[in-house]
């Protein structure tokens, strides 16, 4: 007993050592992820003057006026179109996936495996090497220049990771569920919408939320696919908002802030089912 309690005592003081660098390195990583949002919202309340002259410091004044500017030369549009091919591309996305998803697990179907490998197949393409034909395929189709554009490539290069995910989330799901719906006379799709899909609800926000960051930081498609104002989404048109107005620093940190409002929103919305999905899913 003499010599076990000193080493309960030294198991303890190392435990609390180890917690406490745990929460020192936690605290640390938030500060290096939080501190440039900050900075970059601040600085949106400054002018160039202050900017310049040290970009560190608090503002001045906090006069939305760079707020307002930056929300008056286009940002407005180009976050309408964001949030219009968001949403769209990540109903669309999910809704293909999930319905995939059950009937690649819940459902008799023949060569199975051959059809999954096909699907998952999908992640093993470069969507950057199939431009050139995407390109010429809109154009003959008429939607270049069109959010379909987007909502299309999005959705058709985000379907097989996707449905990945969601597959092996529902892998685990109990198949009682399923024999005693059949046996009470329930079709593929009462099934689908009323016992999977809501038993799915973790991981479909995870894949919700990843979708919507791909969708509304992608770069590539939408340059490419892309070239009137009023179609433009964020990323473009902040680009354009700085070759404008480039001198002009203050409104351009205003507008990259208004860009990175929404995400975080959602985010911390949704923070709790999406590390729930995700730990749920890629874990099984």
């Amino acid at each position: 007993m003499a010599a076990t309690l000193p080493r309960r005592r030294e198991a303890n003081v190392w435990a609390v050592i180890g917690r406490t660098f745990l929460v020192a390195f936690l605290i640390c990583l938030g500060v290096v992820v939080i501190y440039p949002l900050l900075w970059m919202a601040l600085n949106g309340f400054k002018n160039n003057a202050q900017i310049f002259g040290d970009p560190f410091a608090l503002p001045d004044g906090w006069s939305w006026e760079n707020y307002v500017q930056a929300w008056n030369q286009g940002v407005r549009d180009y976050v309408t179109t964001s949030v219009l091919v968001t949403v769209a591309s990540a109903v669309c996305t999910v809704l293909v996936s999930a319905w995939t998803a059950f009937g690649l697990t819940r459902t008799r179907m023949p060569a199975k495996p051959l059809v999954v490998g096909f699907v998952l197949g999908g992640l093993m393409l470069s969507p950057t090497v199939a431009v050139i034909p995407l390109v010429r395929m809109m154009q003959a189709l008429g939607l270049h220049n069109t959010e379909w554009a987007l909502i299309i490539l999005y959705t058709a290069f985000r379907i097989p990771f996707t449905t990945f995910l969601i597959r092996a989330y529902m892998l685990d799901l109990p198949g009682d569920l399923d024999e005693a719906a059949t046996m009470d006379g329930a079709s593929e799709g009462q099934r689908f919408w009323r016992i999977a899909l809501p038993l799915c609800r973790p991981i479909i926000v995870s894949c919700v939320i990843l979708h919507v960051l791909f969708a509304w930081n992608e770069y590539l498609f939408a340059m490419i696919f892309t070239s009137g104002a009023d179609v433009q989404t964020l990323p473009v048109g902040l680009t354009s908002i700085m070759a404008k107005h480039g001198t002009n620093y203050a409104e351009v940190f205003a507008a990259m802030t208004i860009s990175a409002l929404p995400i975080v929103i959602v985010f911390f919305a949704a923070q709790r089912y999406f590390i729930r999905g995700l730990a749920e899913g890629i874990g099984k």
